[in-house]
């Protein structure tokens, strides 16, 4: 008799153990198929949205250091382009620049391009920051160095940047070494004599179209 209830209640626990760890798999499944389909729709809607552009100062931190250290910069002018209508285009083969007004040729001038795996960029752009008599700061160097404007600097009279993600810049600006000019010498900026870069500063303004072709 007591051999029976023993078996009896072995039995109803067996059942009961049983009976919870199949509820605790169901909860453990219905928990996990909950996060899939959480993560499902994550996925979807990242998929569906529109990509995320990256927000580029118009000025490198390294060119605002710069500015800091001259004389007054030429503050930003809005681009009067409806009366002016100026637009500037590189031509990197022929190693020129040609500035128009409208459909009219105004002038042109010879420049230096980047060199191989230093290209100067192709595509629309505008003008971003324009300097007198810039200073250059070397980024080559650990401890960059800052060259004051003079016959030591690369940078010339004249600065008119027109490109930068956000760390390096690249524009037009004169130069000291007055044989590379119509060369691809460069690290993607245009060198032009300094003649003609003062009189290209006179022209344009900031937000001028400046288009770069091959």
């Amino acid at each position: 008799m007591s051999s029976n209830v023993y078996y009896r209640n072995t039995l109803k626990l067996g059942l009961i153990s049983i009976t919870l760890l199949f509820w605790l798999q169901l909860r453990a499944t219905a928990r996990t198929t909950v996060e899939q389909g959480v993560m499902e729709k994550t996925i979807i809607s990242q998929l569906n949205s529109p990509p995320t552009q990256p927000t580029l100062p118009s000025t490198s931190e390294r060119m605002m250091r710069l500015l800091l250290r001259l004389k007054l910069p030429v503050q930003p002018t809005p681009p009067n382009t409806s009366e002016q209508n100026i637009h500037l285009l590189l031509v990197l083969k022929q190693r020129r620049l040609y500035v128009y007004q409208g459909d009219v040729l105004l002038a042109s001038y010879p420049v230096a391009i980047g060199k191989p795996k230093w290209e100067t960029p192709i595509g629309k752009f505008k003008v971003l920051n324009m300097v007198e008599n810039p200073a250059w700061e070397n980024p080559f160097v650990t401890y960059r160095e800052v060259i004051p404007p003079g016959l030591k600097n690369p940078l010339g009279e004249r600065w008119i940047g027109f490109w930068t993600d956000g760390k390096d810049e690249i524009g037009f600006h004169g130069t000291y070494k007055r044989d590379s000019v119509g060369k691809a010498i460069s690290y993607g900026c245009v060198r032009m004599y300094n003649e003609d870069v003062r009189k290209l500063f006179e022209i344009v303004r900031i937000g001028t179209l400046v288009i770069v072709v091959p």
